[in-house]
């Protein structure tokens, strides 16, 4: 069993591959308490779509995999209506461990701080380069920290963005949309956010295209 080492704010050492990284992350200690595994990103290098978000919850935790629970869900639904296929596509998350507070037997989700996402930002910005998407989509405040290096408003700067030189886009996390009220606009939120999967789709295929 791997010696488990400090998360550092850049490692010293260098990677030369995805999975090297992906080593290093699981054998490194979570810097938030009580996760079961590292949550590692999933999808192929290359992949032109890369979706970034903020942590792994309580089903990925378990299952060891990105977008497993009700948002996951709901994104793969947003994504087969956008004519994306989500194989085709790179998913990972900002944190790469699940922070939650126990509460009886449920485990509830805890935002991850401004610390703690920059002490994990150097594994976001190496899987990216790894992966060499055509564009980054940030799902989300906690994304967009990571990718920006700077708190941007959501709603303000939906859209077309640039991370690091690289083509990117910001739009709301899936898990926003199951806490709106169906009387409240639920309905018109995922049609917002599928239309955004298009817009998405579309530039993705403009920047392969250049």
């Amino acid at each position: 069993m791997p010696v488990k080492r400090k998360a550092a704010d850049d490692p010293v050492e260098d990677f030369d591959s995805l999975k090297d990284l992906n080593a290093a992350i699981v054998a490194m200690e979570p810097l938030v308490p009580g996760a079961t595994q590292a949550v590692l990103g999933e999808g192929p290098i290359g992949a032109d779509i890369a979706f970034v978000g903020e942590q792994p919850g309580d089903q990925e935790d378990r299952q060891g995999r990105p977008f497993v629970g009700p948002a996951g869900q709901l994104l793969n639904r947003a994504l087969e209506e956008a004519g994306i296929d989500r194989d085709r596509t790179y998913v990972t998350n900002a944190v790469k461990h699940f922070k939650f507070e126990q509460r009886g037997k449920r485990r509830i989700h805890q935002k991850p701080t401004a610390g703690e996402v920059r002490h994990y930002r150097w594994w976001l910005e190496k899987e990216i380069a790894f992966v060499d998407p055509a564009i980054v989509v940030a799902f989300g405040a906690t994304a967009v920290l990571a990718l920006a290096g700077k708190a941007i408003p959501i709603l303000r700067s939906r859209g077309e963005s640039v991370f690091n030189g690289r083509r990117g886009y910001i739009t709301v996390h899936p898990s926003a949309l199951l806490r709106i009220p169906e009387d409240e606009g639920r309905q018109q939120a995922y049609e917002d956010f599928v239309a955004d999967m298009k817009r998405i789709r579309a530039l993705s295929k403009r920047s392969r295209a250049a």
